[in-house]
């Protein structure tokens, strides 16, 4: 027996009112996002290309351990130690890049 298709099924009209909101939110959301329903329907997700990450020059260098930061994301251990516990000034860390 083949799979019911579109024209197959009947549409629901016994939906309470809370069912009725649902379904109106969820078809504005895959407009928004332009799903279409064969994309709902897979039954793993679709992959997306992840971009690799680009590596940042240092920005800042432990002038001792070599340990550096880019200074994207947290504030590593060592800096924090460097700067509070080490007594090294955030110029003293700060990594000059020459050009050319």
């Amino acid at each position: 027996m083949a799979a019911p298709t579109s024209r197959d099924v009947l549409p629901v009209m016994c939906m309470t009112p809370e069912q009725e909101a649902v379904l109106r939110s969820v078809r504005k959301l895959m407009d928004f996002w332009q799903i279409t329903p064969e994309e709902l329907s897979t039954e793993s997700p679709l992959s997306v290309p992840v971009a690799e990450p680009v590596g940042l020059p240092p920005k800042y260098r432990h002038p001792v351990t070599g340990e550096a930061w880019d200074g994207t994301g947290s504030q590593p251990q060592w800096l924090r130690e460097a700067l509070t516990k080490g007594g090294y000034l955030v110029e003293e860390l700060l990594v000059v890049h020459q050009n050319g």
